[in-house]
């Protein structure tokens, strides 16, 4: 048996890994990442309930400066980010693994939908899909490299969240019925009242249609992304969808769903995790965003960590900032952020 350290949010789901990880008789300990009070707090009587000692870290400073100002950088610019992609290389399954293993730790936890192992012909550590296809959490963990994967443990990756939830309840735990928020840094997930507090009023501006006429006034581009057809405020005769943000010109390109469809996109800042580099084109199934449904599509080199995405059939609402992730099956090839 060997000394774990569990990521603990005070959630359900990380709650259940320490107490799947402790009946398979590991010596357990909890860590905390001091983003939120409330994390701190809930995951302390967490730790406390199962008699397992607990350490938090103050990682506020690195957290903003990896993650927040990311964020709020990205939706100044006309993107639209998905900020636990950029925290779990950087600060969960980096700075928080670092400390645990400075513990004692031969292994990390967390309570996310997701499976690893380490491939006995190539060596390489894979990462796949959850086997509760309805939680699967893998498209968050696209961005971990080798050296993070060899650490990790995933206790749920072959249980259902319902599963979950009766290991905890059967423990006595008040959290059995708790949710993590979406973004845990936002409250109540309102990430248009988070930038006005932290970067002010965005400008308002034109909104255009595809013949460059001006037919309204937007809000601020960051209160948009691609694919919106709420909100507007603009009426055509017929539905009008955000096609594009312009932040050079501060417009709102509106249109046709219709013209929401593309064939390929460009991706950048890839990593890969099935093979150490893509040299040729490759056959796989796309995700381009959280909740989307895999399509399919053939990845082929673009320049460095750069891939080109070309879609069996047009996808709909592809949106720079969000993460493409490619998938064999259910083993995660690699992915990285859609760039046009």
């Amino acid at each position: 048996m060997a000394r774990v350290a569990v990521a603990l949010s005070g959630g359900v789901d990380s709650a259940a890994a320490a107490i799947l990880l402790q009946e398979e008789g590991h010596e357990v300990f909890g860590v905390t990442m001091r983003v939120t009070e409330t994390w701190v707090a809930e995951a302390a009587a967490v730790a406390a309930a199962l008699g397992i000692e607990h350490y938090v870290f103050d990682l506020r400073a690195e957290f903003k400066a990896a993650v927040i100002e990311p964020f709020v950088a990205a939706y100044l610019s006309g993107r639209t980010p998905n900020p636990c992609v950029t925290c779990n290389p950087r600060v969960k399954f980096g700075l928080l693994l670092r400390r645990a293993v400075e513990l004692g730790a031969a292994f990390f936890a967390t309570g996310h939908y997701a499976r690893v192992w380490r491939d006995g012909g190539t060596g390489r550590y894979l990462l796949a899909r959850g086997l509760d296809r309805k939680k699967d959490q893998s498209y968050f963990l696209y961005a971990l490299n080798q050296e993070q994967l060899r650490y990790l443990l995933f206790p749920l990756g072959t249980k259902t969240k319902e599963e979950a939830r009766a290991f905890v309840r059967a423990r006595g735990l008040r959290v059995a019925a708790r949710e993590s928020q979406e973004i845990c840094f936002l409250p109540e997930d309102d990430y248009r009242a988070f930038l006005r507090q932290v970067a002010g009023e965005p400008r308002v501006g034109p909104i255009v249609d595809l013949q460059g006429n001006v037919i309204g006034r937007h809000r601020g581009l960051p209160y948009y992304t691609v694919g919106q057809r709420r909100g507007l405020g603009v009426a055509a005769g017929y539905p009008l969808y955000v096609l594009a943000l312009d932040p050079a010109r501060n417009a709102l390109i509106v249109g046709p769903e219709e013209f929401l469809y593309r064939d390929e996109c460009l991706v950048g800042d890839v990593n890969l995790i099935l093979f150490a580099a893509l040299t040729e084109s490759l056959p796989v199934t796309v995700k381009v965003r959280r909740g989307a449904r895999e399509k399919p599509a053939v990845i082929e080199p673009a320049g460095e960590n750069r891939v080109r995405v070309r879609f069996a059939a047009p996808e709909r609402a592809i949106t720079p900032g969000q993460a493409a992730v490619f998938y064999r099956e259910d083993l995660v090839v690699g992915g990285g952020t859609i760039l046009a």
